[in-house]
């Protein structure tokens, strides 16, 4: 019988898992058997807290060679990190390799191999998923035109706006909007819907 043990690092960082979620569940635990005043926004703090427990616990478990490429995994190279918090803060701008690189101090050659080995696609393909996400949550949230959340969002026309918006979502922003004020989705609707 061929019995294989987990890696060391494997068992220590479950190890050290299980005591912070340990901590944690034991919280949502108290807040749920015995809700007090504000326990509805104590309760959301928690599930939030354990979100963020769990990504981190994702993101330490797997050896960096063994993820697959996600902007989630991705936040944490050097380079894809860096150029995903610009292109996050700064979608309307017309971001090249040579403008993105240049912001975050790298090599053309080096962003133009690391983003997509990291993130699972080219910088300007994200760019488009991340604008477009964007757009749709401000199609459905505010009473902007299309034409100015086009703008706000880098683009020079409302015709390319409309073209971009429907290849990606397969429908015009207008249709869009209607359908979406009508039909709440917020699993699919938000920013990172596709991305």
């Amino acid at each position: 019988m061929n019995v294989q043990m987990p890696e060391k690092r494997s068992i220590l960082s479950i190890s050290l898992i299980a005591r912070v979620l340990d901590t944690t569940l034991r919280l949502l635990a108290g807040e749920i058997t015995r809700p007090q005043p504000g326990a509805g926004a104590v309760l959301n703090r928690i599930v939030d807290i354990l979100l963020v427990q769990l990504l981190r616990a994702w993101l330490d478990a797997a050896p960096a060679g063994a993820r697959t490429a996600s902007w989630l995994s991705a936040l944490t190279d050097p380079v894809a990190g860096p150029a995903l918090a610009v292109l996050h803060t700064q979608p309307g701008r017309d971001w090249t390799i040579p403008s993105l690189a240049a912001a975050i101090g790298v090599s053309r050659a080096t962003l133009a191999r690391r983003f997509p080995a990291q993130v699972g696609t080219t910088p300007a393909a994200y760019l488009t998923r991340w604008r477009m996400g964007l757009a749709a949550v401000r199609l459905r949230d505010t009473d902007h035109t299309v034409g100015a959340i086009a703008r706000s969002l880098g683009y020079t026309s409302e015709y390319a706006f409309n073209r971009a918006f429907t290849r990606a979502r397969h429908i015009p922003p207008g249709r869009y909007r209607t359908h979406s004020r009508t039909q709440i989705s917020p699993l699919t609707d938000g920013p990172d819907a596709e991305c």
